[in-house]
């Protein structure tokens, strides 16, 4: 049966989240608003029986192949039909009445092309939650940070950000987006493989003249880390290329040379402070980071020029929380 929103989420080798985390998307999701799906991304756990087992009501589709967080999105998406299409991370828990205020935000402006609840953690449910906060945005190097987390300090949630406000870019772990706009931009950069590829989506989506928001009224607790853990080498590769192919991607004009200039000092920083501690993983990660974003840069053309945004962060937010003590998105001046 159509409903106009499909919550989407996407699993891979998840049994144990699938049993933690699904029984409240089932119990709190609308049934006459919208319908839960399990997208397999070719578990080699017993996730696919976990599911035929427990959740025999609930819609599943399988997967030949890991076509990785990108990869599996875009198809299904393209697969499922549907008005609206959430993106749920498998490890969150959503409250109670959650889905409304996202597909009301969208309801009322049509500009409005994606929206995020707010991320509170799921072990500390008083404070945010690394992955989107309360709405994220990035500096002019291309650093990502959000209100109610800057660099690795997440803050206390007293409802200092619980306004509706307009982000530069929305979480994967709970994003909910116009269907037909996300396959008109070409969803997913499957390039990415994982991590930053709804930034890159975001701030094209900006570029074609869309808004992001935030919608604080709808509140989701998402547990982190479930993919790779934060400080894993394959992870840090990830974030690093990735940054830099978003960057290459969506910065043109004039300031293009200086931020990669920029980029490439402070990169060089973060692997000699890694080489001093002894990590010589992560070093050996930023370095293939450069090696692999410098081949696939040649797939993309360097944009002419490039909009300003209001969301963007003239400074550098690393920086700034390093060298100036600026640990809360309330101390920063855009």
């Amino acid at each position: 049966m159509y409903k106009r929103v499909a919550v989407i989420i996407l699993n891979w080798n998840g049994e144990k989240l699938l049993r933690e985390f699904l029984p409240s998307v089932i119990r709190n999701t609308n049934p006459e608003l919208g319908r839960v799906i399990v997208v397999d991304n070719h578990s080699s756990d017993d996730s696919w029986g976990c599911l035929e087992r427990e959740f025999a009501r609930v819609e599943r589709v399988l997967f030949e192949d890991n076509f990785g967080f990108a990869g599996g999105y875009n198809r299904a998406l393209e697969m499922i039909e549907a008005e609206y299409a959430v993106l749920l991370n498998s490890d969150v828990e959503v409250a109670p009445g959650w889905l409304e205020p996202l597909v009301d935000a969208l309801e009322r402006d049509p500009r409005v092309v994606a929206v995020q609840p707010k991320i509170l953690a799921y072990r500390e449910k008083d404070k945010f939650e690394y992955a989107g906060a309360s709405g994220g945005f990035i500096d002019y190097l291309g650093f990502p940070f959000c209100r109610g987390r800057v660099m690795d300090c997440t803050e206390v949630d007293t409802g200092q950000y619980d306004d509706e406000r307009e982000v530069f870019w929305a979480t994967g772990a709970a994003l909910c987006i116009r269907r037909e706009r996300y396959l008109e931009a070409g969803g997913l950069d499957e390039a990415f493989f994982a991590h930053m590829e709804e930034i890159d989506l975001c701030w094209r989506l900006k570029n074609s003249g869309y808004v992001l928001k935030v919608v604080p009224s709808s509140v989701v607790y998402h547990l982190g880390g479930g993919s790779l853990p934060m400080n894993h080498p394959r992870k840090l590769f990830l974030n690093y290329r990735n940054n830099l192919l978003m960057l290459h991607k969506n910065l043109g004009g004039a300031s293009r040379q200086k931020v990669f200039f920029v980029r490439l000092l402070l990169d060089c920083m973060a692997g000699a402070l890694f080489l001093m501690k002894g990590e010589f993983a992560n070093t050996r990660s930023i370095i293939q980071a450069y090696k692999a974003f410098r081949k696939l840069r040649k797939r993309y053309p360097i944009p002419a020029g490039m909009k300003p945004f209001a969301e963007m962060y003239p400074r550098s937010i690393v920086l700034d929380y390093f060298l100036r003590g600026k640990k809360k998105f309330s101390d920063l001046k855009f």
